[in-house]
């Protein structure tokens, strides 16, 4: 890959604090952020004890506490409306985000839009910039998988017009994030298998993207060698506190990567059938993987064949395009084995799947996302991509 910018900008939280009982410390530092805290979280959540656990911790350090938990679904506009008002109302000065990808990019939009006014869609592309700093924001996540935790993006669907807006300003960057991997160790099978695939589109894509620099190449890799060698045991045995420890590190380090060189072809194509057809934003993302990697391989052989490097565990394949087609397959081999079916088998009915096909395309290349990929596709060959995704044989 040929880099012809020399300079580049690195965008992370202030503050990380990851490890075993992380979460223990949450009351410590949002008492140095504030005094009355918003909750944000979902209703699994709070039934896990997790939303109670952050109020006593918040609590026993001298703040107070209110919750919304209606982020029931991936987050929307909605959300973002009905958690400013609890916000607003309670006047709470903090941020305490709870929960997967979707609680803590609601939280994002709700600390964003308290400051500074207007409809969370107004800042898609940067029609609106956010000229005031946010309300502090604690960043908690329970899954490994979107990284959202250190990243400045959010994905909020508009629910007028059922398209994903990627909205991306250093604003919405949580100021701190904590990452403790036991609060991973409830998730079951399934979240485990889309949470962690997600992640690792995040970091493969971070490392094809055209807008990949050295730093964000060593988080990376880094991140790909972590869940690589992690994602089947924690879907396996989700006890194994080792194995949540790296699958953690791993999705937060695929955060950065992407947060700071964008994501390519995968993400595009996977918001509008999550805004369309609601399939959870990591399973789109694993059923788009494989096929979007084959489509892509001629323009990135040398750096698929970095990833086929982390597969090729007894030394057997030794040319970049042997090692690139291994890196492809064993990625859907681990997509098959950890159950990812294909849009077909999701339930998705072709006739009404194939007619909208047309505003996907027009929604993934409007994302900007695709523009991003080795190989950048016309819109004929994403509406292409969409059947083949739809019938994928993993």
């Amino acid at each position: 890959m040929i880099q012809t910018k020399t300079t580049f900008t690195v965008n992370s939280p202030a503050t990380i604090v990851y490890g075993r009982a992380a979460f223990e410390e949450v009351g410590v530092y949002a008492n140095k952020l504030g005094t009355k805290a918003l909750i944000v979280s979902d209703p699994i959540m709070e039934g896990l004890g997790f939303v109670q656990q952050c109020m006593t911790l918040l609590k026993a350090n001298g703040l107070q506490a209110v919750t919304y938990v209606g982020v029931t679904t991936e987050p929307v506009d909605t959300y973002v409306a009905q958690g400013l008002e609890i916000l607003q109302a309670a006047q709470c000065d903090v941020i305490i985000s709870v929960g997967g990808g979707s609680c803590i990019d609601t939280a994002k939009a709700i600390a964003v839009v308290a400051t500074n006014g207007g409809y969370i869609g107004d800042y898609m592309k940067m029609a609106k910039v956010a000229e005031h700093p946010p309300i502090p924001h604690i960043a908690v996540p329970t899954t490994a998988g979107t990284g959202s935790e250190a990243t400045d993006a959010t994905v909020i669907t508009n629910t007028t017009n059922d398209v994903k807006m990627m909205i991306k300003q250093p604003a919405f960057m949580p100021p701190i994030a904590i990452v403790d991997p036991m609060l991973t160790l409830t998730s079951p099978p399934a979240i485990t298998a889309a949470t962690g695939i997600d992640a690792l589109s995040h970091a493969i894509e971070s490392y094809l993207s055209r807008l990949a620099h050295p730093y964000s190449n060593v988080l990376a890799l880094s991140a790909m060698e972590l869940i690589i060698n992690n994602i089947l045991k924690v879907y396996e045995q989700g006890n194994d506190v080792d194995a949540r420890e790296a699958m953690s590190l791993g999705s937060m380090q695929a955060g950065l990567a992407f947060s700071n060189a964008s994501v390519a072809l995968v993400h595009g194509m996977s918001r509008p059938i999550g805004a369309l057809f609601h399939v959870p934003h990591g399973i789109s993302n694993a059923m788009l993987l494989p096929a979007v990697l084959e489509f892509s391989k001629d323009a990135c052989v040398e750096r698929l064949a970095d990833i086929g490097k982390y597969f090729n565990k007894d030394g057997k394949y030794g040319t970049q395009e042997e090692l690139a087609t291994l890196a492809i397959d064993s990625i859907k081999a681990l997509c098959k084995k950890m159950r990812i079916g294909n849009l077909q088998q999701w339930g998705i009915e072709k006739e009404a799947f194939y007619a909208a096909i047309p505003k996907m395309a027009t929604d993934a290349i409007a994302s900007g996302s695709p523009a991003n990929n080795p190989k950048v596709p016309t819109q004929d060959e994403l509406m292409e991509l969409y059947k083949i995704a739809y019938h994928y044989a993993f």
